[in-house]
């Protein structure tokens, strides 16, 4: 019967053109009519016709009994069309439904259906054909066009007009000056409709097309204001028919997907008041939605968005379908802005936002790829928002939710606290994992900072910050992200809160614990991190080395995460801090000394005496384990940034000094040191630095300090330099005495050499001329000890300071050979300042470095110059140069000459000869500094002249120290320095290898030979670099090669020689990789027995290492030879 009523549907919406018209129709809504009246008296035809239909036509005929809505003289075809339409679905929906609760009752369906794999489930009775479900979409569409939207009133939803141009013809053709009123009809339509939409197959005919139209209708049928008894639009609808109306609507609300909802409620709204497109004045100006309408989508949407999940639906129903793109997130911020917006309709601000905010934060957990960029988008900007406009509602319902895991980690909850040997978490992975990223993406990425986020963030940057040490410790992708996220907070916060976090997380103030007592974090099974009880200790020298050594790492990671604030000032702030801290626990300390007497005490205060004395020194070893690392790790460019900071680190060192001598503990170090500080103040004074207003007024802290200094300090030169620098700051430089020049001339000095050493083109500051003043003062800031010089403070003093004896340290060596002893780093210093082209002095004698002859120096020698890579001198000067007993002089001029053989000087290449022989020998020198020149000018040359210096150096390299005269003989550290040469020269040839390194070869496979192992040793190690570059040039001498190195494998004594065979094999496998079983085939499995009986035999582990790495590589080439890749390609072969 399903089919017939179907049919029987069919009829009625035939096209006109099948209707059998008589006549031409002048009028669009007259044709229309002919045509419904047509179809209403073909369709009866049928039905009384018989056959198939009598079924169909005995159920219609029932329902027309029972409804009593149907009006059978009614003068509107229209409306008789539709109610033959909804008679007919009526009589449908209520079969499909009796057929269905026969179909779920049948106690024979399922035993007939044997529930096997390839057996299908039985197939429900209401399920329609596509050709079915067209023809019922069909009498949908034409009930709502004439049964439904024309009796909406003006505003309420969609008119007909708006969607095509037959709707003129319907208005044109429907009555409504006769029975039934508007308002029946339109109650009529819309009960059936939801009737039929109770059953599931017709349901979704209904709501995926007319769902917006369904809404509309019950929402003017249940909550449209109540019209004046006279007019007509009103009659028709009782209260309870209202009412029934709007439970129907919130219950099509709930069962309908929350997202077309919102969409259709959006469109019920309203839009603007001219047509799209239209083009502004001469648009068309649509109706405007009722305000009841628009007050009461407003109130239903604001019940969705608070129903779980409605923020959720909200963000769906207006962001999905979009392409990302500049609308996409405006689009995002839009509905961010609504989210954090508490509507009129409720209750209160407080409920509203008690149940969006964790809504909003589960925005933050998708994963999808499509919608998870937009989810955070909008969740990262409402949760901004909210901070922003609703601080107290946003900390309470967002940031402390958001934040709870991390303050979980700081005090775990009394439930946590189980009995000892029952193992439970107190944050699971998974929670502290995802507020580690909704943290990371609502501050880091939103990047709005404010004072409400800044403080809910300060009371959990302790548990991040020992997250972010214990994940530096192992692997987890929770590392970076906690490193954003301290970072963000430093840079962000106030300056005076950042120092304080920063003293606390180094044990400096509070007791800096990230971690609540009893519990520690542990790795999670998927990367993250977890807290766990931990398991007690019961050794106390254990527990006292965890202790130590955490505080100890904690500490190198604070001075790492400040070494990534590469532009901020708060390092250099944070150092100044700690200095001045230090300065302070020094005099505490005198003043405890002083006053404390312990004679008349009880034992109860004894006690707590000693406990406050211990507790005092251990803050006074974290402070120094503090700076100690900050000046190890971090560069003095990060300390002292800029001039305000230089001056702020030179009055802690005054304020120290003035310490020191008021408790009369003066020592030699200290006094060095502050000589370093003014002159560095002398520096500063003298335009080293260009100096702003601010600079200059933060200078005149140090007054007081000065003043101090050059009244009490013993030594008569620090008094009256102090006197004078007190003099030039209060004058601003107005005055300024010849010591203060002086002092700027000696100081400029001193910080030239670390100048030399910077890359080219760096910045040189006032920073950079403190950088061994800092690191000094870092060296003798202890007040609990005597300060111990050590050997780089006896370095800056012996060079720099004012006070250095006669019988100092030189500054130049006198001898031909300077001892290895002599301050290797001074003569580097005096070279890397020659190469970049600074002044050439002459050495000095010893004693000669006095404080007359430094301040005689032009306080421009302070800033350095950019010159060029060497100075401009002919090459007859630094031939004479590189026989000079001055090791920087001769290293430099070595270094000369091979760049001028590099760049093609022709003067150079002519006088090659000579030039080769003072390589050769300074090869002879016991400086590295010179011996390693020569050995790159070797290089140099043979890569210019590969014959004729490669010939030369394997005659001195095969030349032992018995072979001829003296003057051939070379001893054994000179011959392993021509063997340097050569293994590099090897390396320079490239593809020219294959020709030179014949006679390599042969020299080299001579000296296995060689009675000394340490010759061995290096002749197989170059022979293995030079071999893996011959490729197939190798061919010929595979079977030489392969004795040589498997009998010194298998007979040789020494461990180092035996390692070097097994290395060539190794290195032989590598160069020659797919080349292999081609150029070593005969010898391949030789060299496979040499390598096993190595593994199986050999004592010596490196090289039973090596041997497994060489099977290793030759595994991998024979898996590759015996299963090659595998490629997808066609070749074309040409026929003759």
């Amino acid at each position: 019967m399903s089919a017939a009523l179907i049919r029987a549907l069919g009829l009625l919406t035939k096209p006109a053109r099948e209707a059998h018209l008589s006549g031409a129709q002048t009028l669009q809504h007259e044709a229309l009519l002919c045509a419904l009246q047509k179809n209403q008296i073909e369709m009866r035809e049928h039905l009384v016709a018989g056959g198939d239909l009598d079924e169909a036509r005995q159920l219609l005929e029932e329902v027309r009994k029972e409804v009593s809505w149907f009006c059978s003289d009614t003068e509107d075809l229209t409306w008789s069309f539709v109610q033959e339409c909804l008679l007919l679905l009526l009589c449908l929906a209520r079969h499909l439904t009796s057929l269905l609760e026969a179909f779920n009752q049948d106690p024979c369906r399922a035993a007939s259906n044997p529930r096997t794999p390839e057996a299908a489930p039985p197939l429900p009775p209401d399920v329609l054909s596509v050709a079915q479900q067209k023809t019922l979409g069909t009498v949908l569409q034409f009930l709502v066009t004439l049964g439904l939207c024309p009796y909406l009133a003006p505003g309420v939803g969609v008119g007909l007009e708006r969607r095509s141009a037959f709707g003129a013809a319907v208005e044109c053709a429907v009555r409504r000056d006769v029975a039934p009123p508007c308002e029946r009809r339109l109650l009529v339509t819309t009960t059936v409709l939801m009737e039929v939409a109770a059953v599931s197959s017709l349901a979704t005919l209904v709501f995926t097309r007319h769902l917006g139209d369904l809404m509309a209708a019950l929402c003017q049928l249940g909550y449209r204001p109540c019209r004046p008894e006279g007019l007509e639009s009103s009659k028709g609808v009782t209260v309870e028919e209202r009412k029934s109306c709007r439970e129907a609507l919130q219950g099509l609300l709930g069962r309908v997907y929350q997202p077309i909802v919102i969409k259709e409620l959006l469109v019920l709204q309203g839009g603007p008041k001219v047509a799209p497109g239209s083009g502004g004045k001469g648009g068309k100006t649509l109706t405007q939605t009722p305000p009841w309408l628009r007050r009461l989508c407003g109130q239903l949407l604001s019940e969705r968005l608070m129903q779980p999940h409605g923020v959720q639906a909200v963000v769906r129903a207006i962001l999905e379908g979009t392409g990302g793109g500049d609308s996409d997130w405006r689009k995002c911020d839009a509905v961010a802005k609504i989210l954090a917006t508490c509507p009129q309709q409720s209750l209160s601000a407080e409920s509203y936002y008690r149940q969006v905010c964790p809504q909003v934060l589960e925005l933050l957990h998708f994963r999808d790829k499509v919608t998870a960029g937009q989810f955070q988008r909008v969740a990262t900007t409402a949760a901004l928002t909210m901070v922003w406009d609703q601080p107290e509602f946003a900390h309470r319902f967002l940031l402390s939710p958001l934040l709870s895991p991390l303050q979980h980690c700081v005090a775990v909850s009394e439930a946590a606290h189980v009995a000892e040997g029952i193992p439970q978490e107190g944050v699971p992975e998974w929670e502290l994992t995802r507020c580690v990223e909704d943290v990371y993406k609502i501050y880091v990425v939103g990047n709005r900072p404010s004072g409400t986020m800044l403080s809910a963030l300060g009371d959990v940057v302790p548990a991040i910050f020992s997250l972010l040490c214990f994940t530096k410790q192992n692997v987890s992708h929770l590392r970076t992200p906690c490193q954003e996220i301290l970072l963000w907070y430093l840079s962000h916060t106030e300056t005076s809160s950042a120092l304080s976090q920063l003293k606390g997380l180094c044990f400096l103030q509070g007791d800096g614990g990230g971690v609540a007592p009893g519990f520690q974090f542990a790795p999670g099974s998927e990367g993250g991190v977890r807290l766990t009880r931990r398991e007690p200790i019961s050794d106390e020298d254990d527990a006292l080395y965890e202790k130590v050594s955490g505080e100890q790492w904690r500490v190198e990671c604070l001075v790492q995460l400040l070494a990534e604030m590469k532009d901020s000032d708060l390092p250099g702030d944070f150092f100044l801090v700690l200095l001045q801290d230090l300065t302070d626990l020094a005099a505490e300390q005198q003043e405890a000394e002083q006053q404390v007497d312990t004679s008349t005490m009880t034992l109860l205060e004894l006690e707590q005496h000693l406990v406050g004395c211990v507790h005092g020194h251990g803050q006074r070893l974290a402070l120094l384990q503090t700076l100690a690392v900050m000046c190890e790790k971090l560069p003095h460019t990060l300390l002292l940034r800029k001039p305000t900071q230089v001056v702020g680190f030179i009055e802690s060192l005054l304020h120290r000094a003035c310490v020191g001598v008021e408790r009369d503990s003066e020592n030699a170090v200290e006094s060095q040191t502050l000589s370093m500080g003014m002159g560095l103040i002398a520096t500063l004074l003298s335009g080293a630095a260009q100096l702003s207003a601010e600079d200059n007024a933060s200078m005149s802290r140090l007054l007081g300090p000065l003043k101090q200094v050059s009244q009490q300090h013993p030594d008569p030169f620090i008094q009256e330099l102090a006197s004078d620098l007190q003099a030039t700051i209060a004058t601003h430089g107005a005055y300024r005495p010849g010591s203060v020049i002086n002092a700027a001339g000696w100081c400029g000095a001193g910080a030239s050499t670390q100048r030399a050493s910077q890359p080219k083109g760096q910045n040189t500051s006032a920073a950079s001329a403190s950088a061994s003043s800092a690191r000094t003062h870092s060296m003798c800031v202890d007040p609990l000890q005597p300060s111990q010089p050590s050997l780089g403070l006896l370095y800056s003093s012996n060079s720099f300071s004012p006070h250095s004896s006669s019988g100092s340290a030189a500054s130049g060596p006198s001898a031909p050979q300077q001892n290895a002893d002599h301050g290797v780093a001074e003569s580097c210093a005096e070279m890397k300042e020659q190469a970049q082209g600074s002044a050439c002095r002459p050495p000095h004698k010893d004693g000669e470095l006095s404080v007359h002859k430094l301040g005689g120096m032009s306080a421009r020698s302070s800033v350095s110059s950019a010159p060029g890579p060497t100075p401009q001198k002919n090459l007859s000067e630094w031939l004479l140069e590189a026989c000079d007993p001055d090791v920087p002089t001769r290293a430099m001029a070595l270094r000369a000459l091979t760049h001028a053989l590099r760049e093609g000087d022709k003067e150079a290449l002519e006088t090659r000869d000579k030039v080769l022989m003072l390589f050769l020998e300074n090869l002879e020198h016991e400086d590295s500094f010179v011996y390693l020149s020569a050995i790159q000018g070797l290089v140099v040359l043979a890569d210019s002249f590969p014959e004729q210096i490669l010939q030369r150096l394997l005659a001195e390299y095969q030349a032992g120290p018995n072979a001829g005269s003296i003057s051939r003989g070379r001893s054994l550290e000179t011959r392993l320095k021509v063997g340097e040469a050569l293994m590099r020269a090897s390396r320079a040839m490239g593809d020219l290898a294959p020709h030179y390194g014949r006679p390599l070869i042969g020299a080299f496979l001579s000296g296995t030979r060689d009675e000394d192992s340490s010759v061995r040793a290096s002749c197989l190690s170059n022979l293995g670099e030079l071999c893996q570059r011959l490729q197939f040039s190798l061919g010929p001498l595979a079977q030489e090669l392969s004795s040589c190195l498997t009998a010194l494998i298998k007979t040789e004594k020494e461990a180092e020689v035996r390692r070097a065979a097994v290395h060539v094999i190794a290195l032989l496998l590598r160069g020659l990789s797919d080349k292999t079983t081609q150029v070593l085939g005969d010898v391949l499995l030789e060299l496979y027995r040499a390598l096993k009986w190595v593994v199986r035999t050999d004592s010596d582990e490196v090289a039973v290492l090596h041997a497994q790495l060489a099977l290793e590589e030759l595994d991998d080439i024979m898996r590759k030879f015996i299963f090659p890749q595998q490629k997808l390609e066609k070749k074309i072969v040409v026929l003759p």
